[in-house]
């Protein structure tokens, strides 16, 4: 609803540095427009003993006084014309943000999820190995840890096929288990009680 005469934040510009205000970025822009060098000079001189003592905190840090000047230059988004007492060029970086960081289990890996992130590194490892003992042995170890965590996640079916059907998929078929010649660890199934889980009582 736009009423005449009503002036609502939300139908402003939105401010660069919220923390100094509205009334000190209306400054900032007057003194752009300003057309002597030297009136905007002292005019910009104004405004940072304004923006210090809107925010008294930046007091703290020991080139403060810097930081104002850093700030000034990016409510000013540059377009302020005058010799500044400090150098400005870096003071873009102090409002750029981070690149978000990509979750371990993004991409490819939220499908093994379940597994866990170094189960992952070992089916890639397995893609590669040669054939041996030494393959065998990890083949079997890889496919006992599938099973382990399958029965920490609960996720009820922890039938051998399953095991075989993902082994082979996140090694791209490189790895293919025989059932009826492969022999499986003794897992316990009592073992996927949910931690401090309470028993049925036998009636």
């Amino acid at each position: 609803m736009d009423i005449k005469g009503l002036d609502y934040n939300t139908q402003r510009e939105k401010l660069i540095l919220s923390e100094y205000g509205r009334e000190i970025q209306k400054m900032v822009d007057v003194a752009i427009g300003l057309p002597d060098k030297e009136e905007r000079m002292r005019c910009a001189m104004s405004i940072i003993h304004q923006m210090e003592n809107k925010n008294p905190q930046v007091r703290q840090s020991d080139n403060y006084q810097q930081t104002l000047w850093d700030h000034l230059y990016l409510m000013s988004r540059g377009q302020l014309d005058i010799d500044w007492p400090f150098d400005v060029q870096n003071a873009e970086n102090l409002s750029t943000k981070p690149q978000p960081m990509g979750h371990p289990t993004s991409g490819n890996m939220s499908r093994i999820r379940h597994y866990g992130l170094l189960m992952g590194e070992v089916f890639e490892k397995l893609k590669t190995m040669p054939e041996g003992p030494e393959c065998d042995e990890l083949v079997r170890v890889t496919a006992n840890q599938m099973k382990r965590n399958l029965l920490a996640w609960g996720h009820g079916s922890i039938d051998d096929e399953r095991i075989a059907d993902d082994l082979a998929r996140f090694t791209d078929g490189r790895i293919q288990i025989d059932l009826s010649t492969f022999r499986f660890d003794r897992i316990s199934v009592t073992s996927n009680e949910p931690a401090g889980g309470k028993r049925k009582k036998k009636k």
